[in-house]
């Protein structure tokens, strides 16, 4: 029976307070989505962690309010910048200083080929992936995962042989 009471006094208390809650993190987020998504977060983490604390109910609900919509745009402030480095050759293959003539060959011969050759290529050398692992990472078949390593090194060896031939 207190457990039916707890969970109608919750209900009743999100109806009546939801309102408000979702225009102050309209101010605090960007988009309408995010903002139910922080006053639902919000209030789950109010109602397990905060609410037996004492002190003014609505105080502490805009604090946490307040708190989720910081750690949502932390997070997508995260994800933008990953997807901008991704999208980026130049942050995966950066020529080391004091780089000798042939490392500067291969790196630029990197940054050259295809977003996807350098994916797989990146995913099977420096992440050691299998090609089955590549593939569902990419959520491509594992055949292609392998075509695309093999054109790769196809295309670094034609380049880098002929670099060498003229160098």
């Amino acid at each position: 029976m207190a457990d039916e009471r707890t969970h109608e006094s919750w209900k009743d208390w999100f109806q009546l307070h939801s309102p408000k809650l979702l225009l102050c993190a309209r101010q605090w987020t960007r988009s309408l989505a995010d903002a139910e998504d922080v006053v639902q977060e919000a209030f789950v983490r109010f109602w397990r962690n905060q609410r037996s604390l004492g002190g003014e109910p609505q105080a502490l609900l805009l604090t946490s309010l307040r708190r989720a919509a910081i750690d949502l745009a932390r997070r997508n402030d995260r994800r933008e910048r990953r997807e901008r480095q991704a999208d980026e050759p130049d942050a995966f293959f950066e020529p080391l200083a004091g780089a000798d003539d042939r490392r500067l060959a291969i790196e630029a011969a990197l940054r050259r080929l295809p977003a996807e050759q350098r994916e797989v290529l990146t995913l099977k050398i420096w992440g050691e992936c299998t090609f089955e692992e590549i593939a569902r990472q990419l959520e491509i078949p594992p055949n292609t995962a392998a075509s695309r390593y093999r054109y790769a090194l196809a295309a670094l060896r034609r380049e880098l042989t002929a670099a060498d031939c003229h160098g």
